[in-house]
């Protein structure tokens, strides 16, 4: 594949595609969010998004729009998001979209990204240029590196992306003490908003501490959407039953992470309330769960992306061990003076060498400023 000389055309062809594609959020997993545009002669003939696992993929959509119009698509244009798949396995609900393309006579093929799934990774792209068919890449290959941010990250670094969410004070407190909490720092326009990144993620977590000071159910209430999978590290197994995490509608849907040595009897009854008890190899020496251990685990069960949502030992070793992806801190308008730093212990002893995240965005929600950025040092 290669790139090419794009048109304004074009370029309107594919935001409408990453457009179309954005309404699959929280419904796609592990499958990418993707959007397709049918044109010829500077005319839209059907367009298509990938709606949720299992459906048919964005091309397929859009051709059915282009049948549906009685058009005909044999010489158009196709501009996708991603580079159409090329292979069928038994997971796989939906054949792959390069014959539909072949098929139908497309002239030629506009992508935004190549897919790092190593069983297309351009494969896709020159089984068109075999078939006869233009193929041009990188058209907004920025917004759709964003767009897929978790399915790239579990493609190429083989584990979940990482979103650490942190509320705070303006003194860097999460809470004012460790035990029960007495109530929120943030408003309530904050807390839709969290809900909204609940949603859009395949599993949240947090540590034993926070599990018991809050006693939160981690759900998606304040949006629409799914439930994450809900994800507490207690290396000991010692969060009681009658946590609210227990006792869900849908307890399957509880994973707690815990050290090898914790013991059967405690494994036994923490799986029958429904939930699932998953014993971890811990190295000697270390401290709590590994973050790599963990993400591992979860990687395993097909998560491909999580929401890290506390304590303060949590966010902490997943920045020391620069196992993040994107960082997003609720600041809220209070002083405590006092309690439970946001992180801490990080072995940083000068300004010089402190974490600068990158692609920095501000904004304000309800009475809190979002500060959002992207870890930059992380390697492909």
């Amino acid at each position: 594949m290669h790139s090419g000389v794009f048109s304004e055309f074009d370029r309107a062809c594919m935001k409408r595609a990453l457009t179309l594609a954005r309404r699959g959020a929280g419904k796609t997993s592990p499958n990418p969010l993707v959007g397709a545009v049918i044109a010829r002669g500077g005319r839209v003939l059907g367009e298509g998004w990938h709606k949720r696992c299992g459906d048919l993929h964005a091309e397929a959509q859009a051709f059915e729009a282009v049948f549906s119009a009685g058009e005909n698509p044999a010489g158009a244009d196709l501009y996708c998001t991603l580079e159409p798949c090329c292979f069928t396995s038994p997971e796989k609900h939906q054949p792959p979209c390069t014959g539909l393309i072949i098929k139908n006579r497309i002239r030629r093929v506009v992508i935004a990204n190549t897919d790092p799934h190593p069983r297309v990774n351009g494969k896709g792209g020159l089984a068109l240029r075999k078939a006869g068919i233009t193929v041009e890449t990188g058209l907004l290959a920025e917004e759709g590196e964003e767009l897929n941010r978790a399915f790239f990250t579990f493609q190429r670094l083989g584990r979940p992306f990482v979103h650490l969410k942190i509320a705070q004070t303006l003194d860097g407190r999460i809470a004012a003490g460790s035990s029960v909490r007495d109530c929120r720092i943030t408003d309530e326009a904050a807390h839709r908003s969290v809900h909204r990144m609940r949603a859009r993620h395949d599993a949240v977590l947090i540590g034993r501490g926070t599990a018991l000071a809050d006693d939160p159910e981690l759900t998606v209430r304040l949006a629409r959407g799914r439930n994450p999978v809900r994800v507490v590290l207690d290396s000991r197994l010692s969060l009681p039953l009658t946590a609210k995490l227990f006792n869900l509608p849908d307890p399957e849907k509880t994973l707690i992470l815990c050290a090898a040595g914790a013991g059967v009897k405690r494994i036994k009854a923490v799986q029958n309330t429904g939930a699932e008890a998953l014993p971890l190899e811990i190295p000697a020496g270390a401290r709590g769960l590994p973050p790599a251990a963990v993400l591992s685990a979860l990687g395993a069960r097909g998560i491909r992306s999580v929401l890290v949502e506390g304590g303060e030992k949590i966010f902490s070793s997943f920045l020391r061990e620069g196992l993040w992806d994107s960082l997003s801190v609720f600041i809220a308008p209070l002083i405590l003076g006092g309690g439970v730093p946001c992180v801490s212990g990080l072995g940083i002893d000068s300004v010089a060498k402190a974490l600068r995240p990158g692609g920095v965005k501000i904004q304000k929600i309800g009475n809190q400023i979002l500060f959002e950025g992207k870890n930059v040092y992380r390697n492909y």
